[in-house]
This record gives structure tokens, sequence and C-alpha cells, in this order.
């Protein structure tokens, strides 16, 4: 059976990496209460004025995602990536969410998006 929501996502995963996910998913929907949740691309993808945030599970890891990751503030550090837009975060247990410093994404990245509109269709 086809995944086709995230709660079906989150299910179907290791219970580590449903228990990121899981935590990822709060501090998103509660930074952004606004956020439209979807399936898409085969993960959580979540829009306001287009996507602006993913959550991405491997064996090992679990990637939270962004589409302007290049332009977030990032004092710490913490996103990795070598592309023009996309950066990312990768967690491997569940100690390593940082509430405050994930939400502070989650909100510049939301802002950028309604400063400049979808990331997926403006260049």
């Amino acid at each position: 059976m086809a995944i086709t929501t995230v709660d079906a996502y989150i299910e179907s995963l290791p219970t580590e990496q449903a228990k990121i996910v899981s935590a990822l998913r709060k501090v998103i929907l509660k930074a952004a209460p606004e956020a439209k949740e979807s399936f898409k691309w085969a993960q959580p993808v979540y829009e306001s004025s287009g996507p602006f945030c993913y959550i991405k599970a491997f064996k090992t890891s679990v990637n939270f995602g962004f589409w302007r990751g290049v332009d977030l503030d990032d004092p710490d550090g913490r996103l990795e990536g070598s592309g023009q837009k996309m950066r990312h975060v990768k967690i491997e247990e569940l100690s390593q969410i940082d509430e405050k410093a994930f939400a502070a994404y989650v909100n510049q990245a939301v802002q950028l998006n309604a400063a400049k509109g979808d990331p997926s269709r403006n260049k």
C-alpha cells in the first residue's frame, strides 16, 4: 500500500526515526501553525507561500531540510549541503533536536517565502 499521509509515513518508520520525525513535526507546526502539511516527493513537506521545509528519514538518520537553506541565518553551523539553495540538518538521535534553533529556522523559512514567493517556482 502506498504511503499518502504524514501519519502513515511516521507509522512506516523504525521506532527511533518515527520519534525524531514526530518531534520535528511538532516543532514545525508549533512555529508555523499556518503551514500546510502534506506528503509529497516521498516525504513530509510543509508549505507557506510554497514549500519551506521537509523531513526525510534515512536508514540511520533523519534530514530536516529547507528549500532556501542557503539564505537561513545559521549561527551554530548546523545546516549541511552543497547545492545552490537547499540545506538540511542531519539528526541521528532525538536529543539532537534543538527546538528553539529549529523553530528559528522554520520562522525564517516562512518569512523568506512570504517575501520571495514559492521557491519551487522561482529561480
